[in-house]
């Protein structure tokens, strides 16, 4: 069963004195130049926790990578990473070959549009890794608001999540039933691991990646930490159907090469890069 912490578990102190190897934060982004400088400055304050800050940034039209380089971030375009394999194809591809320019031992990824970043998201996904032996992989897990029509329900974020990713868990993975938001993109991982795991990509990303984390290491070396309250604009309904159609797909074709769904999945209906370590790119 995964392991599961509070943010508070892992004060900065803590995890500059138990830091023994070198930190990587990753930050995808598309137009995110509203949000993405205050995230970091968040991220580069935290004490010298963090060793390399990465940007990854979509050909953002409203100067989200310019932003982010005056802040002090490293800034790479995702279209010029490992370019060999072809256009980018969505959010999981630019995790993906984010790996070919990260030099940190500890990776961890956050989302570029949550408005009022706090610095504990990252001292949170990196404390169980620095703090708890065994854990290779941490998961955030948050509440969500969720606004429409000048009324704000507290729990009422993460549509796909309740409705899609979690009842899939509960039904066909029990062990990681209680992961909280199995498709938030707050996630930290060693270097090692993140390079032998495939990477979905595109809405599936992180499902798909938490199903083949536990593949190879198991639950037990799987922490989820509590970051508070997470804000981000809300798709729109109609957006979400292709969202949970691409968290179906993941499960079903894992569900398929464990033998346990016989059913042929659509030719390209998931698209994955594949573990960083067989790939061919360069490290």
């Amino acid at each position: 069963m995964i392991r599961s912490f509070a943010h508070a578990d892992f004060p900065l102190e803590l995890l500059l004195e138990r830091k023994q190897g070198s930190v990587t934060v990753v930050i995808p982004a598309r137009e995110a130049a509203d949000t993405i400088g205050p995230i970091v400055r968040r991220v580069l304050g935290l004490g010298g926790l963090v060793d390399q800050l990465l940007v990854v940034d979509a050909g953002s039209a409203d100067g989200t990578a310019e932003v982010a380089a005056r802040e002090g971030a490293e800034v790479a375009q995702e279209d010029e990473l490992a370019p060999r394999f072809g256009p980018v194809l969505g959010k999981g591809d630019a995790m993906w070959r984010a790996l070919g320019a990260v030099r940190g031992e500890l990776v961890a990824y956050v989302d570029a549009d949550t408005a009022g970043f706090p610095g504990h998201f990252v001292t949170g996904l990196l404390g169980p890794l620095l703090c708890e032996p065994g854990v290779q992989f941490a998961k955030g897990a948050y509440r969500r608001p969720f606004s429409a029509g000048g009324i704000e329900l507290p729990e009422g974020g993460g549509r796909v999540s309740r409705l899609t990713a979690r009842p899939l868990l509960a039904a066909f993975y029990p062990d990681l039933a209680a992961v909280a938001q199995p498709l938030a993109g707050e996630i930290a991982s060693t270097r090692a691991l993140l390079d032998q795991v495939p990477f979905a990509t595109g809405y599936a990303v992180e499902m798909a990646m938490l199903l083949d984390v536990r593949g190879l290491v198991g639950a037990d070396a799987i922490a989820q930490v509590d970051i508070g309250e997470r804000r981000n604009a809300h798709q729109p309904l109609a957006a979400l159907e292709p969202m949970a159609g691409a968290v179906l797909g993941a499960v079903c074709e894992r569900l398929r090469r464990e033998g346990r769904l016989s059913a042929e999945i659509p030719p390209g209906a998931t698209v994955e890069r594949p573990p960083w370590a067989s790939s061919g790119a360069p490290a």
